[in-house]
């Protein structure tokens, strides 16, 4: 709008001839202007599974054009690149869903192209456009799921207690927590527990109890995996669990000699002759081909040699006759060796008691003076003359 004001002046005496006239010049509008969106690239993101009708993102352009003039500036918004998965509402640029059941395991990212046209879409108007680069959110609607149901594992019988013996995996194609799982064993076992290591989502299979590959070599059972956290929309008619067996191997291990018993008490009396019985100790080797073993006498724990250890049967006897008043207790230590391994050691305390017999006559502590007066009487004390 353009405002004029005009006189009529003398040309000679620039005397006005007439009051002022205002002129009022309004520009009337023509298409001239495209719509523009503010950015070219939009980015949005809309849960997997929503239902059609979701709204996503509202994208609106804006045109230099009149608004109240004609329809120059009138937009109509309409999708050129993105069906059949989504939709534009036509008056305010609303993008919503369009397709039910979009799964982002299949599909996870799209490319959405508006145009905004003015001329209220009719033929001849002018246009831009953007594109909206979609998104879906993970939702857990897939279960965990093992590819392989049956896993087998092999751990020697020396794992301690608390000892991984291997790890199981299933797949759950969520992301973030939507994928998070955990692992139990169904029932329960004894033997074996398993645990879920949060940081690659596996079962880890650890040892409870001490194995033994003499008593058990072979074990089975059956895991669960699960979601740690279920979305209550997918669950029903779902089995949102998976089952898998576990079989364990258990393979042997050179285990060293062990005795029949430890410590061994054994009694002795004294003054027995060199060569005489004592007791007998046993081990054996626990490995399946019981290897044979021999004995010995740890020299350190018997450094007067009193006893000596028969190699084959354990069988102990003296060296020499024993003192109890000397001493009443020999604390030595047998060696088992397997013989084809003599690195598989075991030893044993045996503590030998030696018991008393009567091999010494009584003694005076002390020697003793005394006198008698001469005219002293049979029978009577001593006393002073």
């Amino acid at each position: 709008m353009y405002t004029l004001h005009a006189k009529v002046l003398d040309r000679n005496t620039n005397a006005e001839l007439e009051p002022d006239t205002e002129f009022n010049i309004k520009i009337h509008d023509i298409n001239d202007n495209a719509p523009r969106f503010e950015k070219e690239v939009f980015y949005a993101s809309v849960p997997e599974m929503s239902e059609v009708g979701t709204s996503v993102v509202t994208v609106t352009a804006t045109d230099a054009d009149d608004q109240t003039y004609g329809n120059s500036a009138k937009l109509v918004y309409s999708i050129l690149q993105g069906q059949p998965y989504f939709s534009v509402d036509s008056e305010n640029g609303t993008i919503k869903t369009a397709l039910p059941g979009m799964d982002r395991e299949v599909k996870e990212h799209y490319q959405v192209v508006i145009q905004a046209k003015d001329m209220a879409g009719q033929m001849g108007g002018l246009s831009g456009t953007t594109t909206v680069s979609i998104t879906l959110s993970d939702v857990n609607d897939s279960p965990p799921r093992f590819a392989n149901h049956s896993f087998r594992v092999t751990t020697v019988e020396s794992t301690e207690i608390g000892g991984a013996i291997g790890r199981i995996k299933a797949d759950d194609p969520d992301v973030g927590h939507n994928a998070e799982m955990e692992y139990s064993i169904v029932g329960g076992h004894d033997t074996f527990n398993i645990i879920t290591d949060q940081a690659t989502q596996e079962g880890v299979i650890i040892i409870k109890k001490a194995l033994d590959y003499e008593s058990k070599k072979d074990y089975d059972f059956r895991v669960e995996v699960k979601n740690t956290y279920l979305d209550a929309r997918f669950i029903h008619g779902v089995q949102f669990k998976d089952y898998a067996t576990v079989k364990v191997t258990v393979e042997d291990v050179d285990e060293p000699p062990v005795f029949a018993r430890n410590p061994y008490i054994i009694e002795v009396h004294e003054d027995t002759a060199a060569g005489s019985f004592v007791g007998i100790v046993l081990a054996r080797d626990p490995d399946a081909d019981n290897k044979p073993v021999k004995y010995s006498i740890d020299r350190h724990t018997d450094l007067e040699r009193l006893f000596n250890v028969d190699s084959v049967n354990g069988t102990i006897t003296t060296l020499k006759s024993l003192d109890r008043e000397m001493s009443k207790w020999h604390n030595i230590s047998v060696v088992a060796t397997e013989i084809n391994n003599p690195r598989q050691t075991t030893r044993v305390p045996v503590f030998i008691k030696v018991l008393d017999v009567n091999d010494n006559a009584p003694e005076f502590a002390m020697s003793y003076d005394t006198f008698v007066c001469e005219n002293v009487k049979a029978g009577q004390v001593h006393k002073i003359c």
